[in-house]
């Protein structure tokens, strides 16, 4: 019978390491990939939400949180989900006229083939047809839903401070929203956000954009590295602990062989 205790305990805990080791893996992927883009214009790092989880019968509901069994010891750790950190990152002087930056939660809106986005990266540039574009030749669009186009040929142009293309006299808004809840926002790469729900425009008063500048990534690379660290000896400490818990259940199932 103590052999039998002691087996459950290790099988108990060998799933317990595992289920950290997989938590702890989660974490240093998203940390990885936030060290990875942080001389990334605009980008915005993710936060791995880790959170104690119940044990696997909990989890079926064949047992209850409380039932004061071993499966009420809980299951470790498992990582709920990935959330994005909107914090606004440090502005950069670039003096290019077609870098713009947005002071406050607002967002650029873009258009792909597949639809329109957000993005807070305004690396734009005019291409040889005088269409306002991103790095990977996405229109940026105007309060009006259409591409911003500028004549080549009709001279200089200037944005203003509310965030308007102005050349010869005419004059293009650009599309400048805000999402109702930063939870409506979803990655999908690129630098881009699909917003769940219809973003409403800034207000008058809220529009601002700063030419010659950008939005640097809000990644922190010392504090990023630092919990790296931390994830990565996490989880070496997980596999540790998982070949430990293997070897004494090996030689725990061999004595009960040579016992029986």
């Amino acid at each position: 019978m103590e052999r039998a205790n002691r087996f459950a305990a290790m099988s108990y805990g060998l799933y317990i390491s595992a289920e950290g080791a997989h938590a702890q893996s989660r974490r240093v992927e998203t940390l990885a990939n936030n060290l990875a883009n942080a001389d990334t214009v605009g980008f915005k790092r993710d936060l791995a939400v880790l959170q104690a989880r119940y044990s696997e019968e909990t989890q079926r509901g064949l047992d209850y949180p409380g039932s004061q069994t071993v499966n009420d010891l809980g299951g470790g750790v498992s990582v709920t989900k990935t959330q994005t950190d909107f914090s606004a990152g440090a502005f950069k002087r670039t003096n290019v006229p077609s870098d713009m930056a947005i002071p406050g939660d607002g967002f650029f809106m873009v258009r792909r083939p597949d639809g329109d986005y957000l993005t807070r990266a305004g690396n734009f540039m005019f291409n040889s047809a005088g269409r306002l574009v991103t790095q990977d030749n996405y229109a940026v669009l105007s309060d009006s839903g259409a591409p911003i186009d500028i004549d080549p040929d009709a001279g200089d142009w200037r944005l203003t401070g509310d965030g308007s293309i102005v050349q010869d006299g005419s004059q293009q808004n650009l599309a400048l929203v805000k999402p109702r809840s930063m939870g409506d926002l979803s990655k999908v790469g690129q630098n881009l956000f699909k917003s769940l729900a219809p973003a409403p425009p800034l207000p008058a008063e809220q529009r601002q954009v700063q030419g010659g500048f950008l939005e640097q990534s809000d990644v922190k690379p010392t504090s990023e590295m630092m919990e790296l660290i931390e994830a990565s000896r996490a989880f070496e400490a997980n596999i540790s602990m998982i070949k430990n818990l293997d070897q004494m259940m090996g030689t725990l199932t061999s004595r009960l062989l040579k016992f029986s």
